[in-house]
Order: structure tokens, then C-alpha cells, then sequence
């Protein structure tokens, strides 16, 4: 335990495999002043096949004034599964940040005194070492120009892809708040090189406070035990599935902090469809079933209507955004207290979540005054998209969009206008959407690639009107009751 009472609990994780040649010389290189502050030095060999952990036990045993602990795998965890390791143990030990270092001396330990500055002033959650922020030092550092071109195209593909603006990708020296390793599931990351990668799309995902800070370059004898292309196209893949993640496609592991739900008002969207469409209507009572957090309930009051939400849960700020806000589980049927006498009903990307949308577009039917309508939009599972995955052999959820992992129905155009017969309802008007180009914008680190997209979305919308059944994303209504 630390007997530095008021100071952070600092941890410093030595990964090494293979490095009998300069562990101990890489210990003796941890400034002693700084080791003063730290509570624990764990040097993890991870099964090397060679001396690493005679080494360790031989520099542990003839005396040091760290406070340092040796331990070996029995089995090779792989370069990601030590950092999980020495991770765990820093959440274990109830430190407050723990320092990444590497036991080949590849990056300097003088260093980490500034390395860990950033997160005890409260300004980051994670410190990168970069060995790019210094124009020219990589190289007279005695990095191999091959690596560095590699290093700084990666870099930059990465950025690209994830929006990040990080001068390098692919140091090894790091500091992470623990508090932050706590609420991330870096335990679920790769046990290979790549877990670095993952990491940082994980720091992303969570807003963290990043902080980079130039550190000297040092290339001696050490052996890479990276395959370069190998690593090279597993990190292209993973920052490429993240942007896919962050734009809705894809399981969702990678982005695991994303709102699943985001208001749409571009004006080729349901929302935005919507929207149009009631803001044409004479200003009336609103009631919207699966309101969400009442960003769209927000912007049907302000052109004019008084809205009444209904959602599951109830979100930060919900009622504000509304005259009135009840929270109930649909599945189980609109709440008596939502009362009647509504002009318009809205269901917007709410009926694929319920197991009998019929049974609630008869109850909305039964809450309208004369001449009231039922606003709803659904996603159109006969759209490309779920046709190509299912024809592959590829079906599977994605986080958001029509193979939303929380929908309970799929629908096509035919099928949903069954369930409308059904309920006793009857199409006044029938649009469908395009693919949702905005989305490209989710993790674009200057906004602009869903303009860029423009010619794109161009022919989307022509394919939709050609062939709405097969290019239309989402499939937007209004209905009434059907004259007795």
C-alpha cells in the first residue's frame, strides 16, 4: 500500500518477452527520484524462452531501491494479454494510473516522469509518447525509414478512418488513468499487437482526454517481434470496422459507448420526412410513442404542436423537451394516462421494437380526434443492404439501422401495409427514404464526408424511385382510420 498519503497511486508495468539483454538496464534507467513516488515496478516476463525472468529475479535479488514485483507467465499471453494482465493488477491494486513500459529500453524510462504529469494535473485520461511530434526525430533516433514511412501512412489512414488527429498510432509508451481502464472493456481486446489500436478506439469511443508528448527515439539490437504487414492490415481493419461501427454498421463491440438513437433532420430522412410533413398540419396535440430522449418531440413543438412522449426509459432532460412525458413499456400498451383527443400520433422507428405493432397502431387509432392521423416510418428490410447480407450468408445485428440488434420486427413494404390493413387504417400518403449519408459524418474528423458523398446520395434517390422497395432505406407513412 502507499505510504504517500494525498499523492496518486502510480503503478509502472514493464511488458517483456525475450529481453535478457536489457531489462536490467532498462530498470536502472527509472529515474530514482520518480521511483520514490511509485507504489509498485511489476516486470511481467511473458513465458520468454530465453533468461528474461533469470534477469529479473537475478537484478530483483542482489538488492534495489525500486519497489518492484516479478512475475512470469506459465503460458504466452501474447504482447495485448500482458497489458490485460498488468491492467487488471493496477485495477486490483487500486492504483490511479499506471504507466506502459516496455523492457527492450526501446522507449526511454527517463521519461516517465513526464509521462504521467498530464493525468495527475487532472488534464488527460491517457499520455502517449510520441516519437512524430518532433520533426526529423524518429530517424536520427535510428528508426528504419521503413518503419517510419509505415508508421506515418498508418497514422495518417488511421486518422482518416477514425477522426482522430493523433500524431502516431503505434507508440508503446503509454500512461492511462486506471479510473478510465475501470469503465472501458479492454479485458474483450485482442491479445496481439493490435490491442494497442484497440485501445485508442476505445479512448475515442469514450471521449477521453488524450494528451501526446514528444519522447526521443531509440533503435538498438532489440528484435521486433512484429509481422509488419501482418499488423499493418489487422489495425487498417479494425479503425476501418470503428468507423463503420460509428456509423451504425457492424455489431457495435468497437463503438460500445454510442447513443444508438440520434435525432435525423436531414430532409431526406424519417425524421426529417416527418417532420415536414406535420409542420404543415394546423398546431395541435401531439402524442409520440417511443420519444426517446424528445429531440424529434422537441422540434415538433417548435413549429407549433404541444407533444405528449412515451418511451421506456426516461432519458436525462427528457421533460423538458415536451409538454408532457410518461414513461411505460409499449410492449404492454399505450398508458391509460396519456388520455385521448390527439390530432396526430406519431410513431417514428418505433414499431419494429414491439412484438404486435398492429395491436398498437389500434390503440394510437383509437386516441385520435376526427380527421387525425398516425405519422410512422420503419425500416425496410427488403432493402439491399440485409438482401446482400442474407443472400452471403452474412446476416447478422448491426448497432443501428435496419438490422438493429433491439428490433423485434422486419419489415417490407408489402408486410407492414398488411399489418396497417389489419389495424384498420388507411395510407393517405406513402414515401420512402434514402441511405442515411449523414451517418459518413460519425467519427470525420472535419464534418464534410457526407458532402462529399453528394453524387452518392444523388443516385440513391433516383434508384428509390425507380425501385423503392429494393433502394428505399425506410418507408414513411401517413395513415387514418378507415371510414365505417
Amino acid at each position: 500500500m502507499s505510504d504517500k498519503p494525498g499523492k496518486p497511486r502510480i503503478g509502472v508495468l514493464v511488458v517483456a518477452y525475450n529481453a535478457e539483454s536489457h531489462l536490467a538496464k532498462t530498470l536502472d534507467r527509472i529515474p530514482r527520484d520518480f521511483a520514490a513516488q511509485v507504489d509498485e515496478v511489476l516486470v511481467c516476463d511473458d513465458a520468454s524462452p530465453d533468461n528474461t525472468y533469470l534477469v529479473g529475479l537475478g537484478y530483483q535479488n542482489r538488492g534495489t531501491d525500486l519497489p518492484m514485483r516479478l512475475v512470469r507467465h506459465p503460458i504466452n499471453l501474447g504482447y495485448g494479454g500482458n497489458q490485460k494482465a498488468g491492467y487488471r493488477w493496477a485495477i486490483d491494486e487500486k492504483l490511479d494510473i499506471v504507466v506502459l513500459l516496455h523492457g527492450d529500453g526501446q522507449y526511454a524510462p527517463e521519461f516517465l516522469p513526464q509521462i504521467v504529469q498530464p493525468i495527475i494535473d487532472g488534464k488527460a485520461d491517457a499520455v502517449f509518447g510520441s516519437r512524430m511530434m518532433e520533426r526529423g526525430a524518429a530517424l536520427e533516433g535510428g528508426m528504419p525509414r521503413y518503419k517510419f514511412v509505415g508508421n506515418r501512412i498508418l497514422s495518417t489512414v488511421q486518422n482518416t478512418m477514425s477522426g482522430a488527429t493523433l500524431s502516431e498510432w503505434h507508440s508503446g509508451y503509454r500512461a492511462y488513468s486506471v479510473e478510465w481502464l475501470k469503465s472501458v472493456p479492454f479485458q474483450r481486446n485482442s491479445d496481439g499487437f493490435d490491442f494497442d489500436t484497440e485501445i485508442i478506439v476505445q479512448l475515442l469511443e469514450s471521449s477521453a482526454r488524450i494528451v501526446e508528448l514528444p519522447i526521443p527515439t531509440y533503435y538498438g539490437d532489440e528484435i521486433c517481434h512484429v509481422n509488419g504487414m501482418k499488423y499493418a492490415w489487422d489495425v487498417t481493419k479494425l479503425t476501418g470496422r470503428y468507423r463503420l461501427h460509428r456509423m451504425g454498421f457492424g455489431t457495435g463491440e468497437l463503438a460500445f459507448a454510442s447513443r444508438p438513437y440520434e435525432l435525423k433532420l436531414d430532409p431526406n430522412s424519417s425524421h426529417g420526412r416527418l417532420l415536414s410533413w406535420l409542420s404543415t398540419r394546423p398546431a395541435g396535440r401531439v402524442l409520440d410513442l417511443g420519444c426517446a430522449d424528445g429531440s424529434l418531440a422537441q422540434s415538433i413543438e417548435a413549429v407549433g404542436h404541444e407533444v405528449t412522449g412515451v418511451d421506456l426509459t426516461r432519458s436525462e432532460g427528457v421533460e423538458s423537451r415536451m409538454t408532457r412525458f410518461f414513461e411505460a413499456n409499449l410492449e404492454n400498451g399505450i398508458p391509460d394516462e396519456v388520455g385521448k383527443g390527439y390530432d396526430m400520433v406519431v410513431c417514428a422507428d418505433v414499431l419494429e421494437h414491439v412484438r404486435e405493432p398492429g395491436r398498437l397502431l389500434e390503440e394510437a387509432k383509437l386516441l385520435l380526434n376526427a380527421g387525425g392521423s398516425i405519422f410512422a416510418s420503419v425500416p425496410n428490410f427488403g432493402h439491399w443492404y440485409p438482401r446482400l447480407r442474407t443472400l452471403f450468408g452474412m446476416f447478422d445485428y448491426d448497432q443501428r439501422g435496419i438490422l438493429d440488434n433491439t428490433h423485434v420486427r422486419f419489415f417490407t413494404r408489402r408486410s407492414f401495409e398488411r399489418v396497417v390493413a389489419a389495424a384498420g387504417l388507411a395510407i393517405v400518403r406513402r414515401d420512402a427514404t434514402g441511405l442515411p449519408v449523414d451517418v459518413a459524418n460519425r467519427g470525420s474528423s472535419d464534418g464534410t464526408t457526407a458532402e462529399r458523398l453528394g453524387p452518392f446520395a444523388t443516385a440513391d434517390r433516383m434508384a428509390i424511385k425507380l425501385r423503392p422497395q429494393l433502394f428505399g432505406y425506410q418507408f414513411v407513412y401517413e395513415l387514418k382510420p378507415n371510414a365505417l
